[in-house]
Order: structure tokens, then C-alpha cells, then sequence
């Protein structure tokens, strides 16, 4: 941890940060020679920000946070304390306890809780002074957008009841895994890369819990997950695996997890499936924190 602790320190800086969406071109001015005779500069390539691990790792708090508050408020009625939310951290709307009949989901319930707690105290503490505090987080609203959009109905509230809960969790796992796996590539240090790899097993086991018990409810609410993934398909790039009797694991034909870019995570999140620059809404009404918040295109 103290070596994490230290690189980020370091990272931070020697981090230069470029304003703006992200990209900056400089254009010099022509020279006049005489006359209407005038010279012509080539302009330099433009210049991208420098993304650090530190930035990558952010972007991952971020989504931590989400997983966090909604376990926490499934499964205790209570979100994250101010603690482990940042000194600015956003509001978070909705959510609440669970009636769970089934005591063997609850308990699942309650560890995967625990478990997404302690992925957000690990990587701020890392992060140490970097860490981006909570954003604004709708755990209402964006259920409710995601649901229409997908073809569900008008609205759908995860916290009715444990069946809703499993797919509302569903919506979230698969993100996870595809995401930790997306940023392994772009992490430089060793030792954040582990780090990352440890998470991305963990929410894993995650994934497949929920899968294996949504494939063994049956419809409605396999057919709620399946036109889900299919939403998240369109939103970010493909990388899903439907819902059926014999296939619970997300992967490839190489039985391989699939990854998404941060752009792809983003429309996701953002609930934003056509194409276009993705800067908030859905999940994030404000947008996350820190340097990696709006995709590309």
C-alpha cells in the first residue's frame, strides 16, 4: 500500500493537466513578406493529456463508489459514510433496504456490500490526497431511464424486492468486469496492475453469482437482464453474452472476459447509447470526477 501511496504522489506531480475536452492544437500565424506574399507554417500536431495511473485509478473509484452505494443501501438501508466519500463529495438519490425473503441472497447481498466498501477504501487510500471524492450518484431516476430504454417498462425499482435487486446488480457487475479489464492495458506500475487484476477477480465472483441467479429465476426477470445486456451492447461496443440455460459466463469465443475503453464505460453509465460525446447523466446526473469523465465520441 505505501508503495502505492508513494507512486501516486509522485505521479500527481509530475501530471500536467490540459483544459478543455482534452485535445489542444497550437496553429502559428502566417508572416508577411511583402505584399499579398505570405508564408506558410505547418502547424504542429496537436497534443493529448498525459493519463497517469493515478487518473485511471480514479476513473475506477468512481465506479466503485456507484457499486458501493447501492450494495450498502440494498442491503443496510445506509450508503457510504462521509469517511470514505471525499471532502466534496455529491448527493446520492434513492436506494434503500431490500426485503429480502431468501436468507442465502441476503447473505450474498450483504457480502458483495462489504466487499465493494472495502474496493473504495483501498483505492483511496492509495490514492492517498489523488482520490476524487463521490459524485452525484441517482439511484432512482437512472434506473427508471435505463428501464424504458431498454424496453423493460416505464420504470424499474431494484430496491422492491430481491428479485429486482438481482437484476439491478446485473446491471452493474458485468460494467465492472469489463471495465477493470479494458484499464489493465493502460496501466504502467506492476504493482497497480495487480491491484486492479485483484478487483477485477473479485467483482468476477460478483458477476457470476448474479448471473448463475438470474439464469435460475427464469423469466420475467432473465428476460429483464437479457434486454439489459442488450441496451449496455449498444451503449459500449458490444462485449456481452445473453442469458440462457447454457451460458452464464460473459466472454468470447476464446472463453475470454471481454474488456470496454472508458469511452465505452461512459456512454454505459451515462446511459447515453448513440454516438456522440458522453458527459453525464444516467448513474452520474453531474458526471464523475477526475481527469477521465467524457468520452471521446
Amino acid at each position: 500500500m505505501k508503495k502505492l501511496t508513494k507512486l501516486f504522489t509522485e505521479d500527481l506531480s509530475r501530471r500536467r493537466f490540459i483544459a478543455g475536452a482534452g485535445m489542444t492544437a497550437v496553429v502559428a500565424a502566417t508572416a508577411g513578406c511583402g505584399g499579398s506574399d505570405h508564408t506558410m507554417t505547418n502547424p504542429p500536431p496537436p497534443t493529448t493529456p498525459t493519463i497517469t495511473d493515478a487518473d485511471i485509478l480514479n476513473f475506477a473509484l468512481n465506479l466503485e463508489y456507484l457499486e458501493a452505494e447501492f450494495y450498502l443501501r440494498a442491503a443496510t438501508g445506509s450508503g457510504l459514510s462521509s469517511a470514505d466519500t471525499g471532502a466534496s463529495a455529491g448527493d446520492v438519490t434513492g436506494g434503500m433496504a431490500v426485503s429480502f425473503k431468501t436468507p442465502a441472497i441476503q447473505q450474498y447481498a450483504q457480502e458483495i456490500a462489504n466487499h465493494e466498501q472495502e474496493h473504495v477504501r483501498f483505492l483511496r487510500k492509495a490514492l492517498g490526497s489523488a482520490a476524487v471524492s463521490r459524485p452525484a450518484i441517482d439511484l432512482t431516476g437512472s434506473f427508471n431511464a435505463a428501464a424504458m430504454a431498454a424496453g423493460v417498462g416505464p420504470s424499474f425499482n431494484p430496491f422492491a424486492d430481491e428479485n429486482s435487486f438481482l437484476v439491478g446488480a446485473f446491471v452493474f457487475e458485468d460494467v465492472g468486469v469489463t471495465a477493470y479489464h479494458g484499464a489493465a492495458g493502460l496501466l504502467t506500475d506492476k504493482n497497480n496492475l495487480a491491484a486492479a487484476a485483484g478487483i477485477l477477480a473479485t467483482e468476477a465472483y460478483h458477476a457470476g453469482t448474479i448471473r448463475t441467479l438470474i439464469s435460475q429465476l427464469g423469466d420475467p426477470y432473465l428476460g429483464y437482464a437479457n434486454k439489459i445486456s442488450t441496451l449496455r451492447a449498444t451503449a459500449g461496443g458490444g462485449a456481452e453474452t445473453m442469458l440462457d440455460g447454457s451460458h452464464i459466463v460473459a466472454a468470447d469465443s476464446n472463453s475470454i472476459s471481454y474488456d470496454r475503453t472508458t469511452d465505452q464505460v461512459l456512454h454505459i453509465v451515462y446511459l447515453s447509447p448513440t454516438a456522440g460525446v458522453a458527459s453525464k447523466g444516467g448513474f452520474f446526473p453531474n458526471g464523475l470526477n477526475g481527469t477521465i469523465k467524457a468520452s471521446a465520441s
